[in-house]
C-alpha cells in the first residue's frame, strides 16, 4: 500500500506492522504511568497478602479461606486489568484529546482496540503470575493440575474478553477523564463485595447473590473457585455445582453483549466536544 505525499509515493507500514506498533505503545505508556502500574498489578497482591494473614482459617474440608479467596482475587484481578483500565483509561484519552489526534491520523481505528487488547493481555497474564507465586509461596495454596489448567485458562480468557469490551463501552459513560476514576472504581468495588471475592458467595445475602448473577464477575470468580477448590465444596455453591456450562454459556454471552455495546456507545471524543 502506498500513499502520494508532495508528489512522492510513499510505502505505508502493513496493518500488521502498525498493529505491533500500538501494542508496544500502549505497553509503554501503561508501564510508565505509576499510579495505573500500582492499583492495578500491586493492589490485588496487597489484598491477597492482608486477607491472608488476617483470615487464614479453615472454612471446611481442610481448605483455608486464603485458598478460597485466591479463586476471587483472581477474578478481581482480571477486572482490574481489563474492565477498570479500559473504562478509565479510554475515558482519559477522550478527554485529554488523544483519541481525536489518533482519529486524525492514517492509522487504523482497529490499531487502537488491538493495542488496547494487547495491553489487557499482558497485564492480565503478569498479574495471575504474580498472584500465583505469591500464594503458593507464602500462603501454600495449591496450583491447578490436570484439566484444572484448561479451566483455569478458558474462564481467565473469556472472563478477561468479556470485561475489556465492557470496559471499552462503559468509557463512554464518564463525562470526562477525570470523574472516569470516580464513576467506575465503585462499582467495580461493589462488584467485587457482591460476588464472592472478599467473602465466601454461600454468606453473601440472596439478593445480592441475585444481582451479582448478572454481571460476569460472580461468574468467573465461580469458575475459578472449581480450579482452586476440591468439588466437595460445589455443594455451597447456590446450585450446588460448578455450573462450569453455565459459566462459559454467561461468560461468552457478556462477549457479545460487550460487543454490541462497544460498536453502539463508543465515542472517539468527549459529549459536547467539537
Amino acid at each position: 500500500m502506498t500513499a502520494t505525499v508532495s508528489g512522492t509515493e510513499v510505502a505505508l507500514p502493513s496493518v500488521t506492522s502498525v498493529y505491533r506498533s500500538r501494542s508496544a505503545v500502549e505497553l509503554k505508556e501503561f508501564f510508565r504511568q505509576r499510579e495505573s502500574v500500582v492499583f492495578t498489578l500491586a493492589f490485588p497482591v496487597i489484598l491477597l497478602v492482608v486477607f491472608g494473614a488476617v483470615l487464614d482459617y479453615d472454612i471446611g474440608g481442610g481448605v483455608s479461606f486464603t485458598q478460597y479467596f485466591m479463586a476471587g482475587i483472581v477474578a478481581a484481578g482480571i477486572l482490574g486489568s481489563s474492565l477498570q483500565n479500559m473504562a478509565i483509561s479510554i475515558a482519559t484519552e477522550r478527554s485529554d484529546g488523544t483519541l481525536k489526534h489518533l482519529l486524525g491520523t492514517p492509522m487504523p481505528k482497529s490499531a487502537y482496540f488491538v493495542g488496547k487488547v494487547v495491553q489487557v493481555l499482558a497485564v492480565t497474564v503478569l498479574i495471575i503470575a504474580i498472584l500465583l507465586a505469591v500464594g503458593r509461596l507464602a500462603y501454600g495454596v495449591p496450583l491447578p493440575s490436570g484439566r484444572d489448567w484448561f479451566t483455569f485458562a478458558w474462564v481467565a480468557v473469556l472472563g478477561s474478553a468479556a470485561c475489556t469490551l465492557l470496559g471499552i463501552a462503559v468509557s463512554s459513560l464518564a463525562k470526562n477523564g477525570r470523574s472516569a476514576s470516580a464513576m467506575i472504581t465503585p462499582i467495580a468495588l461493589v462488584l467485587q463485595f457482591i460476588s464472592g471475592v472478599f467473602f465466601q458467595f454461600s454468606q453473601v445475602p440472596v439478593w445480592m447473590q441475585t444481582i451479582a448473577s448478572f454481571f460476569p464477575l460472580k461468574w468467573m470468580a465461580q469458575g475459578l473457585r472449581s480450579v482452586f477448590l476440591p468439588d466437595v465444596l460445589a455443594a455451597q455453591e447456590p446450585a450446588g455445582t460448578w455450573e462450569l456450562g453455565r459459566v462459559a454459556l454467561v461468560l461468552g454471552g457478556w462477549c457479545v453483549a460487550g460487543l454490541v455495546l462497544c460498536v453502539l456507545t463508543f465515542r472517539w471524543q468527549d459529549r459536547g466536544s467539537d
